[in-house]
């Protein structure tokens, strides 16, 4: 059986096991970082089918222990919770539609969580996420870091895709942010973004043209892709294997991600990505990246959008 190289216990908890919380599962697995995986959801027979569908690959894995469930006692002992129940945003909707609905099952969910996984990390992926991490935080009251969205992260893998297809690099090359809401509001920071260690705007084949065609392409992917197929789920996943492994390798790499803000560029009270160091603390520090005046403008428009869901 393969073993983390830093830690021999890596549990991870899902709570929630629609396509997102099930492709999740899937990825984590490929991976084979985790030894012991929870699949938490209300309907245990649907639940219990992905276990044996998934275990039928083990074979060629590295191998995972797999628990089905709908015991919120099976969490103990997890090291990373990831959240993904709520309804999930139709077609015509935006991820703030959904704010009600999901912060009540919220509501319901995590005094549970708490109760038998009190040192856990906390991953948030449901959306509108910055909305969720924030009142989770709240109703945690457990130490910064702790709890925190998966933000932007898929934004800005979006972005660097789209920013590579022009530039004619691997997306590995890109440095560039998208942040903010995960949603409308979010901005693509191309001031202090650099490809290869040179400056964005620099770069052969760069226009500030094509890269806001790129922002925009990036920010209505979502909508797109759930008119075409009814949700998204493989991106994300990837995303949230990739914070997942983050963790558990505590690899103290520079993601953006969502997490309650303290006087960052004078803004508090409220959850949203910005680049962040990750580690087996979870978010263990913020990093108050260099932004234009008219990106700080777009942070501003951005925290205000999210203050009005509150």
């Amino acid at each position: 059986m393969k073993k983390s190289p830093v830690y021999d216990k890596n549990k991870v908890s899902i709570i929630g096991c629609g396509r997102v919380g099930i492709t999740t599962a899937y990825a984590l697995l490929l991976e084979g970082h985790v030894n012991e995986l929870v699949l938490f959801n209300r309907t245990l027979d649907r639940v219990r089918g992905e276990q044996l569908d998934l275990e039928h690959g083990m074979s060629f894995l590295d191998y995972t222990e797999i628990v089905s469930t709908n015991d919120y006692a099976d969490l103990a002992d997890s090291d990373i919770i990831i959240y993904t129940a709520g309804c999930a945003q139709k077609p015509g909707e935006t991820r703030l539609d959904l704010v009600e609905n999901n912060v009540a099952i919220l509501k319901k969910s995590l005094p549970q969580i708490i109760r038998y996984a009190p040192n856990a990390i906390i991953l948030l992926v449901a959306n509108p996420v910055d909305i969720l991490t924030y009142k989770a935080y709240l109703m945690a009251n457990w130490p910064k870091g702790r709890i925190f969205g998966s933000g932007t992260s898929l934004d800005t893998s979006r972005f660097r895709f789209h920013l590579s297809e022009f530039l004619n690099v691997n997306p590995h090359s890109i440095q560039a942010y998208v942040l903010g809401e995960h949603g409308d509001s979010s901005f693509p920071v191309i001031s202090s973004a650099s490809v290869g260690g040179q400056s964005l705007t620099n770069f052969p084949n760069f226009s500030e043209e094509k890269a806001l065609k790129a922002y925009k392409t990036t920010r209505d992917a979502a909508y797109k892709i759930i008119e075409a197929k009814g949700s998204t789920y493989y991106g994300i996943a990837t995303v949230t294997a990739k914070l997942v492994e983050t963790i558990l390798r505590d690899e103290k790499e520079i993601l953006p991600v969502s997490i309650p803000l303290h006087n960052y560029y004078g803004h508090s009270g409220i959850a949203l990505s910005v680049p962040c160091v990750v580690g087996r603390a979870g978010v263990e520090e913020i990093i108050e990246i260099k932004l234009s005046w008219e990106e700080k403008q777009k942070l501003e428009k951005s925290v205000n959008t999210l203050k009005s869901y509150l």
